[in-house]
């Protein structure tokens, strides 16, 4: 697909899909691609009428987003996760419609969405937020719990209907079988994931790879495994959701991260647990590789117990239990430019998110990643971003990095200024990033 396409004075051409900010999908012949609506004319509608129209609405919208823009949806939203140019978002309602997602959808990593057209057919393009159809057998019993998105696959978990996979599965990232040519394009496949011992009740996904929290505390990986990230002791793909051993086994484990090819696990007793990629020194406090295929126990001294942790393309952070946040890794680690790559945590100064004699309670309480960028909510509701801000995505106002935790303002649809939202959920990828909201 072509980014902006280019189009000479009457051509004939055919709407695809309209955007809401003012840029349509058009497709000219066998090519598609994006174009300003306003300089559209209509079959049959008068030229001089159309321009005075095209003068009247000014120029083209922007395609990039730098602030945070609220989607007007009737849903209480309980998860949101971004994918490579795609977003998922889920309720825990019990209606029919749980699921919605918007952006690419080449893999049909959004489910199959029916032109409305040719109705043999599928849109790879989703515009605003649409509703995923999930195969359940009891629609309106059933709840979704949370979203996870790769790079072209998706994750959906279910309090009672087990784990739903959609998109690209060339790795095994679905759960399911590798097809060879398998055509993921317009696909109606939709694999559900039931066989683990135990509750699935925390799903993430890799890049290319997928891991499994059960209620026993219990991890399972499947997917691409060329850098070790499975944590299967092998460099293969792995179709079948396979339980980790390693420095895992019989370890109680309370939260797994992975967004790129590296992973982290926190137990119960607030350890912290590593494999996958190590080619920016995430795992290079116990090992020279740079791929690690079996979990590893990370003993960072001074760093406490950890709560929380988060795992990017090339940079980690964990949050300890007195709401601390400590990074390592390459990148924009939050301390600064002069800071640029480590193999051992250093704490971000608690005043970078708040904490001041006139507020001496304040500390973190959850932090988040894309593959470039990082988020942390405090106790006070306060969002804090910082990273590489491509294409605006940490929505701070502005196109340049963050190399400090920035105070992000969120617009209320209830106020005429900006004010500081209490968010619930944040996910990233590269570009874009969207966080969770309650109603007022």
């Amino acid at each position: 697909m072509e980014d902006e396409m280019s189009l000479q004075e009457g051509e004939a051409i055919e709407v695809i899909h309209k955007l809401l900010d003012g840029w349509w999908v058009v497709r000219k012949d066998d090519i598609t691609g994006y174009f300003p609506s306003m300089y559209l004319q209509k079959s049959g509608q008068d030229a001089a009428q159309a321009h005075r129209q095209i003068k009247s609405r000014g120029a083209p919208p922007r395609r990039i987003q730098p602030v945070p823009y609220r989607l007007e949806l009737d849903q209480k939203i309980s998860s949101a996760a971004c994918g490579y140019g795609f977003t998922l978002l889920s309720s825990k309602t019990k209606d029919v419609t749980k699921v919605w997602g918007m952006g690419l959808n080449k893999d049909s990593q959004l489910g199959f969405h029916r032109s409305h057209k040719d109705k043999t057919r599928g849109y790879e393009y989703v515009l605003e937020p649409s509703p995923v159809p999930l195969p359940l057998d009891r629609p309106q019993e059933t709840r979704v719990l949370q979203v996870s998105c790769g790079r072209a696959h998706s994750l959906i978990l279910t309090d009672c209907e087990g784990v739903f996979s959609m998109g690209n599965n060339a790795y095994g990232q679905c759960g399911r079988n590798v097809v060879e040519n398998e055509i993921y394009s317009e696909s109606h496949k939709v694999n559900r994931m039931q066989d683990f011992d135990g509750q699935v009740v925390q799903v993430v996904c890799g890049q290319d790879h997928s891991l499994f929290l059960t209620d026993k505390g219990e991890v399972y990986s499947c997917g691409w495994g060329a850098d070790g990230q499975t944590g299967l002791g092998h460099y293969d793909i792995t179709s079948v959701p396979t339980k980790l051993g390693g420095d895992l086994a019989g370890v109680n484990v309370v939260q797994v991260a992975t967004y790129g090819d590296c992973c982290l696990a926190v137990s119960a007793e607030g350890g912290l647990f590593g494999w996958g990629n190590s080619e920016y020194l995430q795992l290079a406090s116990v090992t020279d590789s740079t791929q690690v295929n079996v979990p590893r126990c990370l003993p960072f001294s001074g760093v406490g117990k950890v709560k929380q942790a988060a795992c990017g393309g090339t940079g980690c952070a964990v949050l300890n239990g007195e709401g601390h946040v400590f990074v390592w890794g390459y990148g924009i680690l939050g301390k600064g430019p002069n800071l640029v790559e480590t193999a051992f945590p250093e704490v971000i100064p608690p005043t970078l998110f708040g904490l001041t004699e006139f507020n001496p309670g304040v500390h973190v309480s959850h932090i988040w990643c894309g593959l470039s960028h990082f988020a942390a909510l405090t106790s006070k509701g306060e969002l804090f971003v910082w990273g590489k801000n491509i294409r605006g995505c940490l929505g701070i106002g502005r196109l340049e990095d963050q190399y400090f935790p920035w105070r992000l303002q969120v617009r209320s649809c209830h106020a005429e200024e900006p004010e500081t939202v209490p968010g619930t959920s944040v996910s990233g990828y590269t570009a874009h990033c969207p966080e969770l909201c309650p109603k007022a």
